[in-house]
């Protein structure tokens, strides 16, 4: 098999997949990096020129995404000689066919849902297979398998409606605020295809939905609600912070499991939690295995990920790009460390959605005491003209505010001290945290 991208979060994921079941794995990717030199010393053959010279003969399935552009020539020499091609989408449809599945959509929190959903399943013994958007810490990786699957467990994601090639028998949809307006067009093109995928399950299957969101009229599933409050089939109450660490009790039918300590703090993460266990109560878990199994879960790499903690400096990374999530952030910071000055290292990501939210990240931003924001990181995309950082910057409300390339952000660091900081982005400021942990902690 050839995986064009293969050092992307989710085709990693598919490629370990495959590469345990015995296939042959080659694959092209831009840049190295840690994960593709992990892939590598798994037995997988990875190059990093766009050469199609390197392209194996024989190739029985060759897999991308929409990521890779149609220019790319490896891809146009596999249409030319009529490799057989799917996108990845595609093959994780296929897959979805084969097996009892379980889908996990939403503009945001779908990485974070999935790898909790997976490590409580997991842990409780279910026979589990789970592609996930991001390193699960309790496993160092981001494929959690078992050599005979029972349950698929899948995030479904949205770009490209993706998310409609699949055929689960749960699924769960945690947020539908406004994103990929390249793809959609507006928030009602976005409500549509979230329309279609809630009814994917059938009248045999379970939609798991946030409580905030409307029922789907296309929906004829059995449907089950979570949020924090009342209102819930699954719920959460008695929040509280104890010893840096966020508590609270899940309610479900009369059922109480109390005293819940979540590792990873912020109320966002207890929502999180719950779409877990409300999954998990489908599976047929217990409260003991709810329990255990929330109180293990270590998090995800770049999800509200505590670099540095002592009594000098907290620095925490994550991986949030939508205002949205910057906000819930945000809030979770100033909820464990409400007396400490605030600075944020932000890396936009894509020009269309540095455009259409331009307003939304300088509000969510402007509540940091100070900011630093990169050049913005353009994925699969060309500049857009007027588009740039600081169409952010002249909209933010606060005093301490800057654009800055990597190099002077590292200078910053190691020449001053900072008590909390928080970097945020989806873009490469990933495959920078450890130039900032090590600048933060060597003045």
């Amino acid at each position: 098999m050839y995986f064009l991208g293969i050092g992307g979060i989710g085709m990693s994921a598919l490629a370990r997949y495959f590469n345990l079941q015995g296939k042959q794995i080659f694959g092209y990717d831009l840049t190295p990096t840690p994960l593709t030199d992990e892939l590598a010393a798994e037995g997988m053959h990875i190059h990093f020129e766009e050469d199609p010279g390197q392209i194996p003969p024989g190739i029985d399935l060759a897999v991308f995404t929409p990521a890779i552009p149609d220019r790319n020539k490896e891809l146009a020499w596999m249409k030319a000689n009529k490799t057989p091609l799917l996108k990845r989408a595609e093959l994780i449809g296929q897959l979805s066919r084969e097996h009892f599945t379980i889908a996990v959509a939403g503009t945001h929190g779908k990485t974070s849902i999935t790898a909790i959903a997976a490590h409580l399943l997991k842990s409780a013994g279910l026979k589990l297979t789970a592609f996930v958007g991001g390193i699960c810490l309790n496993y160092r990786s981001n494929l959690i398998y078992s050599e005979t699957t029972d349950y698929l467990l899948v995030e479904a994601d949205e770009f490209d409606r993706s998310f409609l090639q699949l055929q689960p028998d749960i699924a769960l949809i945690s947020s539908m605020d406004a994103d990929h307006l390249d793809i959609y067009k507006n928030k009602s093109g976005l409500t549509a295809a979230f329309e279609q995928f809630a009814g994917l399950p059938g009248k045999s299957g379970t939609l798991i939905r946030h409580k905030a969101l409307a029922a789907f009229p296309s929906s004829e599933s059995n449907t089950v609600t979570y949020g924090i409050g009342g209102g819930a089939t699954i719920g959460a109450k008695n929040i509280r912070v104890r010893e840096v660490k966020f508590v609270f009790d899940l309610e479900t039918g009369g059922q109480k499991i109390a005293d819940i300590a979540m590792k990873i703090p912020g109320r966002h993460y207890i929502e999180n939690a719950l779409a877990a266990a409300a999954i998990s109560l489908q599976l047929g878990l217990d409260a003991e295995q709810i329990k255990t199994g929330l109180e293990s879960f270590k998090g995800v790499e770049r999800r509200f990920e505590v670099r540095i903690n002592n009594k000098d400096l907290v620095f925490i990374d994550d991986y949030a790009h939508h205002p949205e999530e910057i906000n819930a952030t945000i809030e979770a910071v100033r909820t464990l460390y409400p007396d400490q000055k605030l600075t944020v290292v932000f890396q936009p990501h894509l020009f269309s959605r540095t455009r259409d939210f331009a307003e939304g990240f300088a509000g969510a931003l402007s509540k940091a005491d100070r900011v630093f924001l990169l050049d913005i990181y353009p994925a699969r995309e060309k500049p857009i003209p007027g588009v740039s950082s600081e169409s952010i910057l002249a909209r933010m409300t606060i005093d301490e505010k800057s654009i800055v390339n990597k190099t002077r952000l590292l200078e910053n660091f190691r020449q001053n001290n900072y008590r909390l900081v928080l970097s945020m982005g989806a873009g490469d400021i990933g495959l920078m945290v450890h130039q900032m942990e090590k600048a933060l902690q060597n003045k």
